[in-house]
């Protein structure tokens, strides 16, 4: 039976993507979509669960989005990354949601749409393990000519702060094969602009095999997408700093349709930071890499963040970090306080920092980057 569904989508561009597909197939199911949860018969909140700010959003929506339960609506199913992290506590504190899917079992909406009882409330797999195709249907939303697409899910990094692995499950690549069928359906959609999207993109094709002489990599998938004629602009989102290569570098500088855009998350200086956060790099690595990127590719944008307030983290450090962007000149750069994620390292470091002092580190270190960013666009 044909139901009225409204969708909110909720965090990242990952998460939007998400949307799309069950956009995508709910309206391959015969379902129609509404712009407004008023006369809705089901609504949709894919949610984010990334930081507590994001969380207070997630619920907030939740509970407006239940409030329309009382005024015809049937049913409110809850994705994504709250979903999949606080499922037991959804149904216990908001027991007007329907059904809970995990962050990777949003494929399932169109089974918990119709008036089926007997469906579980909670549907979360374990290890998230689902990975989108270009088969699968997908109603874009947001600008006609730019499209997100997902070349993998999940992360295998280990960072101390990080709660990702944990709500998106291990790595796992799309082929190379795939993507590129998928921009080339996009390109004949009208799309000129490609954002590559993962949780680490420099480490894409690293879960298909161990050795680099057979695995795909992030190289020879630009080259490929290059390739895709209609296709104007590729543009790199989130590259991890310590999984860059030469090869890497080579395809960005050369290949024509490739933006010379690198957001790459540094996070820190401080050797003694970066490690208690688990980075996997030195800062030797980093301004390495920061020097190589500069050098050989032309016309680079290069954009970053960090974190400060994180546990342990000193006055000295701090002034290191500051020294730092203050010398590198970032054409862009961010700056956000450390938010504690129960069930990763950092949420058991000691040394905790006041938040008084992490917000006031925050607003010196963007200080220091809003003179560069202004005498740059100047």
């Amino acid at each position: 039976m044909s139901q009225r569904i409204y969708f909110v989508s909720l965090g990242c561009p990952k998460n939007q993507v998400d949307t799309e597909l069950m956009l995508g197939q709910v309206q391959a199911a015969g379902h129609a979509l509404v712009d407004a949860p008023e006369g809705a018969d089901v609504i949709v909140v894919n949610t984010c669960a990334f930081i507590d700010a994001a969380k207070e959003e997630s619920v907030d929506t939740i509970l407006e989005m239940a409030e329309h339960k009382k005024s015809g609506a049937k049913k409110l199913i809850v994705t994504g990354c709250l979903a999949q992290r606080y499922a037991g506590e959804l149904t216990t504190d908001i027991p007007e949601i329907d059904h809970i899917l995990g962050s990777a079992d949003f494929q399932s909406i169109n089974k918990v749409l119709g008036p089926n009882k007997k469906l579980p409330v909670v549907q979360v797999s374990d290890t998230p393990a689902y990975i989108y195709d270009h088969d699968a249907p997908r109603v874009r939303i947001g600008a006609a000519h730019s499209a997100y697409v997902k070349i993998a899910e999940g992360c295998d990094r280990p960072c101390a702060f990080c709660i990702i692995p944990k709500l998106r499950g291990p790595q796992r690549s799309r082929a190379i094969a795939d993507i590129v069928a998928e921009a080339d359906q996009l390109a004949r959609e009208g799309v000129v602009e490609v954002n590559l999207i993962a949780q680490d993109l420099t480490r894409y094709g690293w879960d298909a095999g161990s050795d680099p002489q057979t695995r795909p990599d992030l190289a020879q998938l630009l080259r490929a997408l290059g390739k895709v004629d209609a296709l104007r602009w590729i543009r790199l989102h989130y590259t991890f700093p310590s999984a860059f290569d030469d090869d890497l570098i080579d395809a960005i500088a050369s290949e024509p349709k490739v933006v010379k855009y690198v957001d790459v998350p540094l996070q820190h200086i401080s050797d003694p930071m970066l490690k208690r956060m688990r980075r996997g790099h030195s800062s030797r690595v980093t301004r390495e890499l920061v020097a190589k990127l500069r050098a050989r590719i032309d016309g680079l944008v290069l954009r970053t963040t960090f974190i400060v307030g994180h546990p342990g983290e000193t006055d000295a450090e701090f002034d290191d970090l500051c020294e730092f962007v203050a010398d590198s000149r970032f054409d862009r750069a961010g700056a956000f306080t450390y938010s504690i994620e129960p069930g990763t390292v950092s949420a058991m470091l000691p040394n905790r920092v006041d938040p008084g002092v992490a917000a006031a580190r925050q607003d010196k270190l963007m200080e220091i980057q809003r003179v560069i960013s202004r005498a740059r666009h100047e």
